[in-house]
């Protein structure tokens, strides 16, 4: 008889903020070849000849910045979710993380021991992209090939478009914005090389990455990020009524010299203090728990370049973290999942 349950995925984040934990967990990640998508020979050298020699120390001191008493945010965060989650659920949920602890293979371990024969992948990432939700769809599939071959495997695609997303996001929100009363609301969202949009067009013609072909109806869409994350914007923004000149999007994160998606978010939040913008607030919808990229990168990097360059109020939303609404919703698609 089938027995069905449902598996968390979130980025993960390094045992602790040490120099030597952070760079085990840089080298897991950089290594894995939808990240950095050079031929191995290359990424060895760049990574474990170059990054790993230099990046680890200045990683740990950010990670410090943030570290809470229970550990990592993102960890602590998906724990909760995962427990609210199981809460609201008949059906078995297990929590794993694509790279460092708890690993996808222990979740999917946890599963099977319980006799779940069918699981359901969630990876919670509301826009598809290379390094974030495909890697965590590959790497499942080949746990269970090599290991548990009778276990049965399905995913949710992403969700940014979802209805019920939208309005939990929306919601989430609304209620900030109407307390803080910024004068303009910016989407950051994750950013990635313009070659991995062109990467995944199973079109191989659509995606120019031109400001138009996002606007367009294309297959392409599937599988584009960039589309994605304009999307989730402009559902968001028509839900709440806003007007255009009130928000606007970029991306962060970038590493590297290749061009990445733009326009850049520490560059936006420079000008639009330099431009007379007083009061800010910045929402990261690429991401569902807050971590180092929302706490440090925007709640103290950003917040101290627009301070310094002439803004007075700079506010992060945060993330939908652990929220009942959002833990709710969860459990209903792993329900609408498991009865069909």
């Amino acid at each position: 008889m089938t027995k069905k349950g449902a598996l968390l995925i979130n980025l993960g984040s390094p045992d602790s903020p040490s120099p030597k934990d952070v760079k085990r967990y840089l080298g897991e990640f950089l290594m894995d070849k939808r990240v950095i998508d050079m031929p191995y020979l290359s990424r060895l050298f760049l990574v474990k000849g170059i990054i790993l020699n230099t990046r680890p120390k200045k990683s740990a001191e950010a990670y410090k910045k943030i570290w809470w008493n229970e550990g990592s945010p993102l960890i602590v965060l998906s724990e909760r979710l995962h427990k609210k989650v199981q809460e609201n659920t008949e059906f078995l949920v297990e929590l794993g993380m694509r790279y460092g602890k708890p690993s996808i293979k222990s979740g999917i371990e946890k599963l099977a021991a319980q006799g779940v024969t069918e699981i359901f992948l969630i990876p919670l990432y509301p826009q598809f992209a290379m390094a974030t939700t495909e890697t965590i769809t590959v790497l499942a599939k080949k746990i269970i090939k090599d290991n548990l071959p009778n276990i049965t495997l399905s995913h949710l695609p992403a969700f940014y478009h979802k209805t019920d997303y939208i309005e939990v996001l929306s919601n989430s929100i609304k209620k900030h914005i109407d307390k803080l009363k910024p004068n303009h609301l910016l989407f950051s969202y994750h950013g990635i090389p313009e070659r991995h949009i062109k990467k995944s067009d199973v079109t191989k013609s659509h995606c120019k990455i031109d400001g138009s072909c996002c606007l367009s109806k294309s297959p392409a869409h599937e599988f584009c990020y960039r589309h994605q994350c304009y999307e989730t914007t402009r559902r968001v923004a028509q839900k709440l009524n806003l007007k255009e000149d009130f928000f606007s999007v970029s991306f962060q994160s970038r590493l590297g010299r290749d061009p990445w998606l733009q326009p850049y978010t520490n560059k936006t939040i420079k000008e639009f203090a330099l431009n007379g913008l007083k009061k800010i607030a910045v929402v990261t919808p690429a991401f569902v728990a807050d971590c180092l990229e929302t706490l440090e990168e925007i709640g103290m990097e950003a917040k101290e370049s627009f301070l310094e360059n002439g803004g007075h109020q700079f506010n992060t939303i945060p993330c939908l973290n652990d929220g009942d609404d959002w833990a709710k919703t969860l459990a209903k698609w792993i329900d609408n999942w498991a009865k069909t």
